[in-house]
């Protein structure tokens, strides 16, 4: 019983804080906020900038900071997801790119800095390219590298020898 309460809540909190991301990200919520302000300030010799008239600003904007840090939180994670979901389709669409980076959201951080140091090698190498479009993936990069590497070391026979 307690979860159903509870699962049909989250629908109408994500309303919520859907609408109020949008309320508050306006420049005319600024401001009414930055009037307020004002007008608290102006009052101030009128209530001799007393304990009272501090408290009063001091506590609203508390509880109004308090419960944003929530609805900002729900919103940036909402956000995040779709964002993550979105990336990991162009990720399975692609031909040649790693599907190793599907959800790669869910990795502990030092997994992550190992994964930077592998697309650090990828820019590396392809700085070394002609061209900015020839590497597709870490392993692509990298076999391309061991074939120019090879190639390189490779012994040239002498022209002349071809021509006998």
């Amino acid at each position: 019983m307690k979860t159903k309460k509870i699962t049909s809540v989250i629908p109408i909190f994500e309303r919520f804080a859907l609408i109020m991301t949008r309320l508050t990200g306006r420049p005319a919520t600024f401001l009414i906020a930055f009037a307020i302000i004002l007008v608290w300030g102006i009052t101030g010799p009128f209530f001799n900038f007393s304990d009272t008239w501090q408290l009063v600003i001091n506590t609203g904007t508390t509880i109004i900071t308090f419960l944003m840090v929530f609805i900002i939180q729900q919103s940036q994670n909402k956000d995040s997801l779709s964002i993550q979901l979105k990336l990991n389709e162009i990720v399975a669409a692609m031909e040649g790119a790693s599907n190793r980076l599907i959800n790669v959201e869910d990795l502990s951080e030092n997994d992550l800095i190992i994964l930077g140091t592998y697309y650090k090698t990828l820019s590396e190498m392809a700085q070394k390219e002609d061209s900015l479009n020839k590497s597709h993936s870490i392993e692509e990069a990298r076999l391309k590298h061991q074939i120019k590497f090879r190639i390189k070391k490779a012994p040239k026979f002498d022209q002349g020898l071809n021509n006998g």
